[in-house]
C-alpha cells in the first residue's frame, strides 16, 4: 500500500509506442501535407527494383530523406541526378519503424533556370568532347527524297503542319513513327524511333526513308528536356539517314540540334528543307528548256552561217570536175586504140609462142631428146661393161697373184670377192633403176606432147588448112581464088582449090551469105574433091 501511495499523481494520458508514433505521423502529415523544399540531391542510385526511388535532400546544415513512388516517378518531366539542386513538391510523413521523417515527392523541378542551364551546358561539353557535334560528321540532305520519316507525336499540330507543307510543296510518301515528346520515357521512345528507321532494310516490306525529321512544338526548357537526353543525342549522331531537327521554335535550342545534320527553326521549316517546291522545279525546268531551245537555235544559225561562208569559199562543182572530166575524156578516147594495140600485141605474142609448138618442131625436139637419151643409155651401158671388165680383170689378176698366199688369207680374199660381187650387183641395180627413171621421164614428156598436139583438136571436129607450101593458114584474107589447099582432118588429108575471095567484115567474119556447100566432083588420085 505504501508503494502505491508513494508514486506521484499525474493526469497525463498514457500512450503506447505505436499510438504515439501514429499520433506524430498524423500531426506531421496534417501540418506539412503540401510543402516545397529546395535542396541538393544526395545518394541517388536510380530506381529500385520495385520502381520507387530513394535518396536525400540536403543543404549546408541539414538533411532529409526523400522518396518518389513509382506512380509519381513516371510523371516527372526530367530524371533526378546526383548533385542536382532541385525544388521538390510533396508532403512530410514519418516512418514509425525507425522513428524517421521523410518527404514524399510528387513533382520535381530544377532549382531555377540557371541550374538547369548549367546541367545542359555540362552535358553539351561532354558530348562535344566525344565529337558528336563535329561538322565533318554531318551529311547533306537529298535534293529530292522519295520517302520522309517523321518522329513526333501523332496527335499534335506538328504532324499536321508537316504533312500539309509537304503536300503543298512536293507530295511524297511520309512515314510517321508516333512517340511521346515530353514526360517520362519520351527520350527513349525518340531514340528508339530514330534507330528503328535506320534498321529498316532498303527494298524491304516497309520502305526505308531518305531523310528523317524529329519534330516537336514549342515549350519551356523543361518541356523540351527530353531532346537534351544523352540517349537521344547519341541516336541522332549515329543515324545513317540524314536527320533534320525541328524541336521548338526558332529561339529554342536543344542538344539534338547540334547532333542533327540540319537544324530547322520550326517543324514547318523542316518540311520546307526536306522537299523542294514542285512548281519552282517545273518553272525552272521550263526556263532551262526554253534556254536550251534558244541556245540550239542560235547555235544552228551560227553553224548555218559558217557553212554558208565555207560554201562561198569553195570552188564551183564545174571547176572541181573540169580537170577530172578532161582526163576521163582523154582516157576514154585512147581506150579503143589501146585495146586494139593490146590485142595486136597479145596476138603477136601468141603467134610467136605457137610457132614453136608446131607438130614438126615438137616431133623434132622429141626425136632429139630420144636420141640423146639413147646415146646416154648406150654410154652408160658401155661404161658399166668397161668397169665390170676392169673389175673382173683386177679380180682375176688379184686371184692369180693371191693363189700362192697362205690358207689363212683365203677367207679374207673370199670376203673381198663377195663384197666386189655385191658392189657389181648394186651397180647393175642402180643402172637399171636410172634407166627406168629415164624411161618414165620420156613417157611423161610424150604424154605432155600428146596432150598439146593439135591432133587431139582434130578429133573434136576441127581441121587444119595449109597452103601449097604446107604452111598453116590462120586468116581468110590470105587465101586467094584458085589457090591449092590441103585440109587435114583427124583421119586424113584432103586436097582442095579455093573458088572465091573472102574479106573480114566489122564482126570479123565473111560478109557473103552462108550457103550450103555444093557437092564437089571427085578429083585427084585419092578421089577427094574441093570444099569451096
Amino acid at each position: 500500500m505504501s508503494d502505491i501511495f508513494s508514486q506521484p499523481l499525474t493526469n497525463l494520458a498514457e500512450f503506447s509506442v505505436s499510438e504515439l508514433s501514429g499520433s506524430i505521423k498524423r500531426t506531421v502529415e496534417t501540418a506539412f501535407d503540401q510543402v516545397r523544399v529546395r535542396g541538393e540531391i544526395s545518394g541517388y542510385r536510380g530506381q529500385h527494383t520495385s520502381g520507387h526511388a530513394y535518396f536525400s535532400l540536403k543543404d549546408d546544415r541539414a538533411r532529409i530523406d526523400a522518396v518518389i513512388w513509382k506512380g509519381s516517378f513516371s510523371k516527372l518531366k526530367f530524371r533526378p541526378e546526383e548533385g542536382m539542386e532541385v525544388i521538390a513538391t510533396g508532403k512530410i510523413t514519418t516512418f514509425p519503424g525507425s522513428s524517421k521523417y521523410q518527404i514524399v515527392i510528387e513533382s520535381l523541378e530544377p532549382a531555377g533556370a540557371g541550374a538547369l542551364m548549367a546541367l545542359l551546358e555540362e552535358r553539351r561539353r561532354k558530348l562535344a568532347t566525344e565529337g558528336l557535334f563535329d561538322q565533318t560528321r554531318k551529311r547533306r540532305l537529298p535534293y529530292m527524297p522519295r520517302i520522309i520519316g517523321v518522329v513526333t507525336s501523332p496527335t499534335g499540330a506538328v504532324i499536321r503542319d508537316i504533312l500539309h507543307r509537304i503536300s503543298d510543296r512536293f507530295p511524297v510518301h511520309v512515314l510517321v513513327w508516333p512517340v511521346k515528346v515530353q514526360g517520362e520515357g519520351s527520350g527513349e521512345e525518340v531514340a528508339n524511333a530514330i534507330r528503328g528507321f535506320n534498321a529498316l532494310e532498303i527494298g524491304g516490306a516497309i520502305p526505308r526513308p531518305d531523310v528523317l525529321i524529329v519534330a516537336r512544338g514549342g515549350g519551356s526548357l523543361e518541356d523540351l528536356w527530353s531532346f537534351n537526353d544523352e540517349i537521344v543525342v547519341r541516336a541522332a549522331a549515329e543515324s545513317e539517314i540524314p536527320l533534320i531537327s525541328a524541336v521548338g521554335h526558332e529561339t529554342d535550342t536543344t542538344l539534338i540540334d547540334h547532333a542533327a545534320d540540319v537544324r530547322a527553326p520550326t517543324p514547318t521549316g523542316a518540311a520546307e528543307m526536306a522537299v523542294p517546291v514542285r512548281a519552282d522545279l517545273e518553272a525552272q525546268l521550263a526556263g532551262l528548256s526554253a534556254r536550251l531551245s534558244s541556245s540550239m537555235s542560235r547555235q544552228m544559225d551560227n553553224r548555218r552561217q559558217g557553212v554558208r561562208a565555207l560554201v562561198r569559199a569553195l570552188p564551183s562543182l564545174d571547176q572541181l570536175l573540169a580537170l577530172p572530166r578532161r582526163r576521163f575524156d582523154e582516157a576514154a578516147s585512147g581506150l579503143g586504140r589501146g585495146l586494139e594495140l593490146n590485142t595486136l600485141n597479145k596476138r603477136r605474142s601468141f603467134e610467136r609462142t605457137t610457132s614453136g609448138l608446131r607438130p614438126d618442131v615438137l616431133a623434132h625436139g622429141l626425136k632429139q631428146q630420144r636420141q640423146r637419151i639413147q646415146e646416154r643409155m648406150q654410154r652408160a651401158e658401155s661404161l658399166v661393161e668397161r668397169r665390170l671388165l676392169q673389175a673382173q680383170s683386177r679380180v682375176s689378176s688379184s686371184d692369180s697373184s693371191l693363189r700362192a698366199l697362205p690358207a689363212r688369207l683365203l677367207g679374207q680374199l673370199e670376203r673381198q670377192r663377195e663384197r666386189v660381187a655385191g658392189a657389181a650387183r648394186r651397180t647393175d641395180t642402180a643402172v637399171l633403176h636410172r634407166m627406168s627413171q629415164n624411161r618414165s621421164g620420156i613417157a611423161a614428156h610424150d604424154r605432155i606432147l600428146q596432150s598439146l598436139s593439135y591432133k587431139n583438136v582434130l578429133r573434136r571436129g576441127y581441121a587444119v588448112i595449109r597452103d601449097d607450101e604446107n604452111r598453116p593458114l590462120t586468116r581468110a584474107a590470105t587465101v586467094t581464088s584458085g589457090a591449092a589447099l590441103s585440109i587435114e582432118f583427124a583421119d586424113g588429108i584432103v586436097s582442095a582449090i579455093a573458088t572465091g575471095e573472102g574479106g573480114p567484115t566489122e564482126e570479123g567474119v565473111s560478109s557473103a551469105p552462108k550457103k550450103k556447100p555444093a557437092k564437089a566432083p571427085i578429083s585427084g588420085p585419092a578421089g577427094q574433091g574441093s570444099l569451096f
